[in-house]
This record gives C-alpha cells, structure tokens and sequence, in this order.
C-alpha cells in the first residue's frame, strides 16, 4: 500500500480513506492529506474549508446538511473516538434514505468522505473528542438543514450502550423528521449530478 488506501462502503460514494501510520516507541506519524497522491488513487477534490470540533463523551451531533450548496466531508478523528453517520439523502439514488456507520479514533488511520447529497452525524464516545473535517463547500447559516437523530425512519444503530448520558444541542433536538425533510428534497432534487 501507498500512503492511501480508498475502501468502498456499501453506499456509493461514501468512502473510507485508510492512512499508512508509522508508529514507534515515541508514539505515531501519519501523513493525513496529499492532493497529489490522492489524486493519483482518484481522489480528486477541492477543499475550501476546515472545521474542528470538540466533544464531551455522550455529545451527538447532527444529523446535518445544506441544501443549496451541498457539501462534502472528508472527517477524522484527532483524538478519542466517534461512531460517525451518513445519510444518503440523493432522491435519485437506489440507497436514498438507507445511512452508513463507521467507528473512527484517534491514531486508527481511517477517514471518511462523506459527498455532497448526505446528512451527517456523530457521537463521541469518549471524553475529549477532537474531530476535524474539509469540506468542499463553504458553511451557510442559511442553508442550514437536517434531520433529527433518533428518527424512526431512519432507524440508525446508534451505540447508545456505550455512553450514560446523551447530550444533544437545543437546535439538534428541534430537527425534523426523515419524512418532514423528503419533500423538500424531492422538490429540490436534492443530489441531483452526485450519484
């Protein structure tokens, strides 16, 4: 293997990234992003912006989206752990409405690209969770929407059994549910030219 390796998910485009790590007795190296030797394995992409967030064990994030300017994540995990969500929302695709779950942590060599025509989420599962993501498009507060995280629909395998308490932000706990959020995307089209 190459410094990359891409891994298909059962989802059509949503990949994992796995990362040759060197470790010794000091601890770990790893080279997290090259455009050119990922461009050479058919990573093709252009980020314009990084995000970092920092969790409390228990804290679920998501599950989120914009509509208008749809974009893609390509998501780490720089220290504790996470069990990381996407949700095909593409309403031409044969997986819409179905959602992929991947463990990632700290020191693993494993990311996740999540494109354009997906709801995101996460848990942290441990305290102290850093977890840094590009994106392909910039943050629009007003384009900003998603889909509540327990939603039945959905009916995604969240590991709940592993943490006490869960702790979801105000605005997170207000989201709509998967069939409220189908109508708009089927109007808009929503993933139109990303399957």
């Amino acid at each position: 293997m190459g410094k990359f390796r891409i891994i298909e998910t059962p989802i059509k485009g949503l990949l994992l990234i796995e990362t040759k790590v060197f470790r010794d007795d000091r601890g770990f190296f790893m080279e997290s992003y090259n455009q050119k030797e990922l461009k050479e394995i058919g990573f093709d992409l252009n980020f314009v912006q990084d995000n970092h967030s920092f969790s409390r064990k228990g804290v679920i994030r998501g599950l989120h989206f914009q509509l208008k300017y749809p974009q893609g994540k390509l998501v780490r995990v720089i220290s504790g752990k996470v069990f990381d969500v996407a949700v095909d929302l593409r309403v031409n695709s044969p997986t819409f409405g179905e959602w992929f779950g991947v463990e990632l942590m700290e020191g693993d060599g494993l990311q996740f690209y999540i494109p354009p025509g997906f709801a995101h989420g996460f848990i942290s599962l441990e305290e102290n969770t850093h977890f840094f993501y590009k994106c392909t498009e910039y943050y629009n507060s007003e384009d900003d929407f998603g889909i509540i995280w327990n939603d039945p629909k959905l009916n995604i395998s969240w590991p709940l059994d592993k943490v006490e308490n869960i702790i979801v932000s105000e605005k997170d706990k207000k989201l709509p549910s998967f069939e409220e959020v189908k109508d708009i995307l089927i109007r808009e089209n929503y993933g139109k030219g990303y399957e």
